[in-house]
């Protein structure tokens, strides 16, 4: 399965090879390595030299070269929110225009999905009880602020101080400061075995794993050994009704199969469906496809 995400009014995949890609964001030009884009580029070498902001990547020596006054953070909207982009010494800029297919699924379950209030002492009910959502190495949040967005009460964790606090700007410029967010800088582990200590359950799980990485105390984790074990502490704190799974990839080597796997032992004794594939984008023009990572999901019946 492909999840394609094609021109937004600010956002467009311009052109791509010889392993860079060359992006609009809201009024500028971007160039930044990609390895997947192992083509030929169609547009030439001038196109590429109006870009406003480029990245270089020298053996270890990484920076950006940004151009024309062009300021070292903006905002821009897309997919329905609002972001604060920044250039980063690893090439990412705060914001994965590859996730919008996987935006739109879940805000629609979530809007369809609602539970009914339980009946009060009067017998009476209103309004319905929010699907609460756990949003796992949560980043910047695009995903934790289209959830809340549509109506959920969302746990955003991630173990980086400064990617929480720029995911708060984010839900600040998205009108969602008073959204029922719980931003937490914790080991994702340690915090699951909390949560399954406090008896506390959610409808829907979000993650993105990396391949390696650290928690705010210097916890360490790696994918090829840490993985199961996460699926595994999910596992106890969903609800006894789930909605949905989101489980996204950008580890080389890894196969949507292997999250598929893991979601079919996972959600074995629910009704669901099961999905996987590759997330791209397309360039406008020439309508190429760029491979941008992998996702595998399932969702209610």
């Amino acid at each position: 399965m492909i999840l394609k995400t094609i021109k937004q009014k600010e956002y467009e995949l311009v052109d791509s090879g010889n392993g860079q890609k060359l992006e609009r964001y809201g009024d500028f030009l971007m160039s930044r390595p990609d390895p997947e884009a192992l083509w030929k580029k169609n547009l030439g070498e001038k196109e590429w030299m109006g870009a406003d902001l480029e990245f270089i990547r020298n053996g270890t020596k990484n920076k950006w070269i940004i151009k024309n006054g062009i300021p070292n953070n903006w905002e821009m909207s897309f997919g329905g929110l609002k972001f604060s982009i920044k250039p980063t010494s690893f090439k990412h800029i705060g914001i994965f225009p590859e996730q919008l297919p996987n935006w739109e699924w879940m805000s629609e379950l979530i809007r369809c999905g609602k539970r009914p209030c339980l009946k009060g002492a009067q017998g009476k009910a209103s309004g319905s009880n929010p699907i609460s959502v756990l949003n796992l190495f949560a980043y910047t949040g695009g995903a934790t602020l289209i959830c809340a967005k549509a109506g959920a009460e969302v746990c955003h964790v991630d173990g980086s101080k400064n990617a929480v606090e720029w995911a708060r700007v984010n839900a600040e410029l998205s009108g969602l400061k008073d959204a029922p967010i719980r931003w937490l800088i914790e080991d994702v582990v340690l915090f699951l075995k909390r949560e399954i200590k406090r008896g506390r359950k959610y409808d829907a799980i979000i993650m993105d794993p990396p391949s390696f990485g650290h928690g705010p105390k210097d916890e360490l984790w790696k994918i090829e050994e840490d993985f199961l074990n996460l699926m595994e502490l999910c596992k106890q704190v969903l609800s006894d009704d789930p909605l949905f799974i989101l489980i996204n990839g950008y580890t080389a080597g890894y196969s949507s199969i292997v999250y598929q796997n893991n979601l079919m032992d996972l959600m074995k004794d629910y009704k669901g469906k099961i999905e996987g594939g590759e997330l791209v984008i397309e360039e406008t023009k020439n309508k190429r496809l760029l491979p941008c990572g992998i996702f595998a999901r399932w969702s209610k019946e």
